[in-house]
């Protein structure tokens, strides 16, 4: 019994190292794994396979031209063990998305792998194996969507830098939709929507988009953002975003909606104007009334000794007591255009409307959402800010 497993051994070694390399020796297929018949631009999912009862020394796998398709590699080549009747075999695996780009009858050409055996003498030699061609149909994209949008999953996600709904005075919110699509390249990811609204600045960012390979297909990550804010002293609605997409999955068409979004400065930062700029006493604490009334007792005893009087607005109005002023020359002199425009608008919303704060306010706007040129000399715009003189800085 032993010497007849020997025998047996030693003619199949004999018999997978001679020259002669049978068709069942190493075979090569070409199967494609998406059920159903595809629409144009629909990823198709294929599986290389190649099995290899021989020793095999050195490979290559030549793909076909794939014209009318475009495609991508899912991975690298992989190579691992099976068994057949105890006896262990090498298996080949590629696997590829194919996205077809006409409608009607297409065909896969044969792959081709070439290899380098060994015979009996342990020389090497060369050897090729082909996979047989595949055909299969492919259905027209629809013609009544405005773009088509074939996916096998999709995730979006609305995320804002901060609370949109709690911005303090003059500040800008950014918002990013983050489009996440299995089974799409990013040329197939819909072109970034304008975002729109009847009160509020918005600047839009360029668009980004990434792809990664995974054993589900290419998963393609698009980012669209924008910068916006208010344009009033309150709050601004930016309308809905709508788009169409195709689940492959489902084989059902939806349409996406980002319903319309609330930015707003936050209650506690508002101070309520009345129609002729004046602030309603009702919008101020005692504490800050009672400092303002022993500022202009101070202010009045020396204007008093300096021949002149000033009133408790004015003092209130005047540099050096004034917290907003302060606060605008601080942001200038620290050189932050953000802080700067805050307290600037904030200004500008206790004090009433400027036409030439509002023209300073702009062009601060132009290079912080614009990018415009950036002003030279933050220290003289603010000055000219606060006695309001647009044709300064």
């Amino acid at each position: 019994m032993r010497w007849l497993l020997i025998v047996l051994l030693w003619t199949g070694v004999a018999q997978a190292q001679t020259r002669h390399v049978a068709p069942r020796d190493a075979e090569l297929t070409v199967t494609i794994e998406s059920e159903g018949k595809p629409y144009t631009q629909q990823m198709v999912m294929i599986r290389i396979h190649g099995v290899y009862r021989r020793h095999v020394t050195r490979e290559t796998l030549e793909q076909p031209a794939l014209e009318g398709f475009n495609w991508s590699q899912l991975g690298e080549d992989r190579w691992y063990d099976s068994y057949e009747n105890g006896q262990k075999v090498k298996n080949f695996e590629r696997r590829m998305a194919l996205f077809p780009d006409e409608a009607g009858e297409v065909t896969i050409g044969p792959f081709v792998h070439h290899l380098t055996l060994t015979d009996e003498g342990d020389d090497w030699f060369d050897h090729d194996i082909r996979s047989e061609p595949v055909t299969f149909t492919v259905r027209p994209a629809p013609t009544d969507v405005d773009w088509w949008f074939p996916v096998r999953s999709l995730r979006i996600s609305d995320d804002w830098s901060n609370a949109p709904d709690q911005l303090r005075p003059g500040e800008g919110v950014l918002r990013i939709i983050r489009i996440e699509a299995v089974g799409a390249t990013p040329e197939m990811i819909p072109p970034m929507p304008e975002l729109t609204s009847p009160s509020a600045m918005i600047f839009a960012h360029p668009e980004k988009r990434l792809v990664e390979l995974s054993p589900q297909g290419p998963v393609t990550y698009a980012f669209w953002r924008w910068t916006v804010r208010p344009t009033n002293a309150t709050s601004a609605i930016l309308e809905p975003i709508s788009f169409d997409y195709f689940d492959t999955e489902q084989e059902k068409a939806h349409r996406v909606t980002i319903s319309a979004q609330r930015i707003a400065y936050e209650d506690a930062t508002l101070v309520e104007t009345a129609e002729d700029g004046t602030v309603p006493a009702g919008n101020l604490r005692r504490g800050p009334l009672a400092l303002v009334a022993a500022l202009g007792l101070l202010a009045g005893l020396v204007a008093m000794l300096a021949g002149r009087r000033l009133s408790g607005e004015a003092v209130w109005r005047s540099g050096p007591f004034d917290p907003l002023g302060r606060q605008v020359r601080r942001a200038a002199r620290a050189g932050d255009l953000a802080a700067l425009r805050r307290a600037g608008a904030a200004l500008i919303r206790r004090d009433g409307p400027d036409p030439a704060r509002r023209a300073i306010l702009h062009r601060l706007d132009s290079t912080l959402f614009g990018g415009a040129e950036r002003p030279r000399d933050l220290r003289a715009l603010a000055r000219a800010f606060l006695r309001g003189d647009a044709a300064t800085g």
